[in-house]
């Protein structure tokens, strides 16, 4: 197992990239016309996103193997994909262009608005997923692959909350507020996506170091 900082760093990371709170608009705007199932859409999504990082604990590392790919070249091209969408959220237009999402999918909220966009690729994106197989091959111990299960489902359950709250959260924040935050989280995870960067170089030039 990793030293208990690590798994806490985990926790913010995935958090941060998931990012419930951003996705509040999107969710209010796919689901304002039929708001009797929202929590019910909102249920749905988070339990896919559960379902599908818990996926990538497991199976993430075979699909790389059976691909001939090698950690540390994935760590590299996580690292970019996780920095990429870093600089997205620290620049990002208002939370009110976001909603433009609605228009390719009707006002239709089911649950495969539910999975699609919502649970993946908005929620469980690139940069979610690269980080889950990442940290998973840290260790092979399967109390670590445990931990990593309890850190996603607690991230899905956040993600819930924050649903079922998604009308209070939009009022009290606002877009002000939600863009701030939004900025915030993108630093934080561009300076976990840097050491994921500079890690898989390490390991492919070990002269580097």
């Amino acid at each position: 197992m990793l030293d208990w900082p690590e798994y806490g760093k985990l926790l913010i990371a995935l958090w941060a990239l998931v990012h419930p709170i951003g996705a509040v608009p999107i969710f209010l705007s796919l689901t304002e016309t039929r708001p009797a199932e929202r929590r019910h859409i909102g249920s749905v999504a988070s339990a896919a996103v559960g379902v599908i990082l818990i996926s990538c604990v497991f199976v993430g590392q075979a699909l790389l193997l059976a691909f001939g790919i090698t950690i540390p070249s994935f760590r590299v091209a996580g690292g970019l994909l996780i920095l990429f969408a870093a600089l997205a959220m620290m620049h990002m237009p208002e939370p009110g262009g976001r909603q433009t999402l609605e228009d390719g999918h009707g006002s239709t909220a089911d649950d495969s608005v539910a999975i699609v966009p919502l649970a993946i690729p908005i929620l469980a994106g690139p940069g979610a997923i690269s980080t889950v197989i990442v940290y998973a091959h840290k260790s092979m111990a399967l109390s670590h692959h445990l931990l990593i299960c309890v850190i996603i489902m607690a991230v899905a359950v956040s993600t819930l909350v924050v649903f079922r709250l998604a009308l209070s959260i939009a009022s009290l924040i606002g877009p002000t507020g939600m863009r701030v935050f939004t900025q915030i989280m993108g630093l934080l995870i561009a300076a976990i996506a840097v050491e994921f960067i500079t890690q898989g170089l390490a390991a492919i030039f070990p002269g580097w170091q």
